[in-house]
């Protein structure tokens, strides 16, 4: 899934012409604390609340204040993968979109791309959740769906995270079966540290709710 199809299509832009105030009873109408500011189609920058009060620009056109404004954006053909890291390293809670000649085209809200974000992973469906914990030098994902797959499961989904502080590594798969007993078993046997496992719907929507808010956390929504 690309930026382009991602874009809301309620999210308003500024003009420069605004006053502050319009602006914020913008970002409270679609519960963002950031919007682009737009002339034509050419991006000027990301305004925040915060830019906002800061400025004393409430009853003034925003235009008439010497704002240092951001002006982070994703280009239309970029992975959502690479949009969910500039939102979460800058804390946005709206990035901008635009085209191969940087014009505007819209913007991509982080709860939007929550929702996104489940629907290309199949956290929607129900299915099993293992967590594996290894040494970096022994991760070999091509093991680790071997194993799934001779117990007549798919990998619906499929992370990897790492530890700075360590060199340990955290494996962690979304199966297609609401029975993984006989996967967990395999992963035992080939000395596999199972650290957590949910084997019914209701736990790993729990396990998946769990996960989105602390994402939501991370990017300030």
């Amino acid at each position: 899934m690309i930026a382009e199809e991602l874009i809301s299509q309620n999210i308003p832009v500024v003009k420069t012409s605004d006053t502050g105030n319009e602006a914020l009873s913008m970002m409270d109408l679609f519960k963002v604390s950031h919007l682009p500011i737009v002339n034509n189609s050419e991006l000027l920058g990301l305004i925040s609340d915060t830019d906002i009060y800061d400025n004393e620009c409430g009853d003034s056109p925003i235009g008439n204040h010497k704002l240092s404004l951001m002006r982070p954006y994703v280009f239309a053909n970029q992975h959502i993968y690479e949009v969910i890291d500039i939102l979460y390293n800058l804390k946005l809670s709206v990035i901008p979109v635009l085209d191969s000649s940087k014009n505007y085209l819209g913007a991509i809200t982080a709860s939007e791309l929550i929702f996104a974000f489940a629907k290309i992973n199949a956290i929607q469906r129900a299915g099993s959740i293992i967590e594996l914990t290894m040494n970096y030098h022994d991760y070999t994902s091509s093991q680790i769906c071997q194993i799934v797959e001779s117990n007549n499961c798919k990998i619906l989904s499929f992370y990897v995270s790492t530890n700075e502080d360590t060199t340990s590594v955290k494996v962690t798969l979304k199966l297609d079966t609401t029975d993984a007993t006989s996967v967990l078993q395999t992963f035992n046997r080939f000395g596999y540290e199972v650290t957590a496992s949910f084997l019914y719907h209701d736990l790993a929507s729990s396990f998946y709710q769990n996960r989105f808010e602390s994402f939501m956390n991370y990017l300030n929504i």
